[in-house]
């Protein structure tokens, strides 16, 4: 990939914010994503993720603060900005009716690039995406890994130095999603710049090397995957399965047990770092849990703590 010009700070937000109407979708938000680094955007529906990306890639402009993306102002440099940005939407929006190799050419063209240039760019890609096999087969008879890979691959037809990724695997199978996990740490090593939404943990703590939590439109918390961990949730988590309600007397039994207990559908996640001592108040107290274990804490319950809302489920 090519170098991108400027300082190491491909982009910066200070003070940002979006309007619809008299709805404030984004309030007051500071960003920023050094070269070569990942950055994850987690948030429930409605807590700005898509309008700030929407205005990072320059596709929505800002209603106040700054924004600076490669160097550049996005309300005057748009179009330079988008050439040098790769975008990797929810949904593929690939031409089922070309084939692989088509899709990526095709987009390539649309960049402005020279005919023999695109060729010789799409069979790059093709090799980068593992695609080589199916160059000429028809969207539609890939798999929905294959898809993925073809979207990311055409995604970089520009040789981009941002790389902006919605929910990059969604739908796919764990063999599928390490594939693409490969790649995307691959172009990591590149130098490429990475802005992930995902509503997968796992995915979030495999690729980011920070995380930035969005609820109702401002940043709730930051930092990396394990610090969050470490700040906002505890070593250890207990959960506990009891059908018929109950919540409150367990909640009482554990009193002074746990730094906090959340209650999340049919499950109490009792947050400790002495699992075997809530173990053992149960049985004090005459209490049998339909179903228990002891789980490590992670961003799932960063998440919930920061925001009363359950990431899945």
């Amino acid at each position: 990939m090519t170098a991108c010009p400027g300082d190491d700070l491909l982009v910066r937000a200070r003070g940002l914010r979006k309007y619809y109407r008299s709805h404030e979708a984004v309030r007051g938000v500071d960003l920023q994503v050094g070269r070569g680094e990942s950055l994850g955007l987690l948030g429930p529906n409605g807590a700005g993720k898509s309008s700030l990306m929407r205005m990072i890639g320059c596709v929505s402009p800002s209603d106040g603060g700054e924004l600076r993306v490669l160097g550049l102002d996005p309300r005057t440099s748009g179009p330079r900005i988008r050439g040098r940005l790769g975008v990797v939407p929810q949904y593929d929006g690939l031409d089922t009716e070309l084939t692989a190799r088509q899709n990526i050419y095709a987009y390539g063209r649309c960049f402005g690039m020279s005919r023999r240039n695109a060729r010789e760019r799409t069979t790059e890609l093709l090799a980068f995406a593992r695609l080589t096999d199916r160059a000429d087969a028809e969207v539609e008879t890939l798999s929905g890994g294959m898809r993925r890979r073809l979207v990311i691959a055409r995604a970089l037809v520009n040789s981009p130095h941002l790389l902006i990724l919605d929910e990059p695997t969604t739908g796919l199978d764990p063999e599928a999603r390490r594939i693409i996990w490969q790649q995307l740490r691959r172009l990591k090593k590149e130098g490429v710049s990475l802005i992930v939404t995902s509503h997968y943990m796992d995915e979030v703590e495999e690729l980011c090397d920070r995380v930035q939590v969005l609820d109702r439109g401002r940043t709730v918390a930051e930092g990396t995957p394990s610090a969050l961990t470490a700040r906002h949730a505890a070593p250890e988590v207990v959960e506990i399965r009891l059908t018929g309600g109950g919540g409150q007397d367990l909640r009482d039994a554990l009193a002074g047990l746990a730094s906090h207990i959340e209650e999340v559908q049919d499950r109490l996640l009792v947050y400790t770092d002495e699992p075997e001592r809530v173990f053992a108040r149960l049985r004090d107290r005459g209490i049998r849990p339909d179903t228990s274990l002891v789980r490590k804490g992670s961003l799932d319950d960063v998440f919930l703590r920061l925001t009363g809302r359950a990431l899945t489920g």
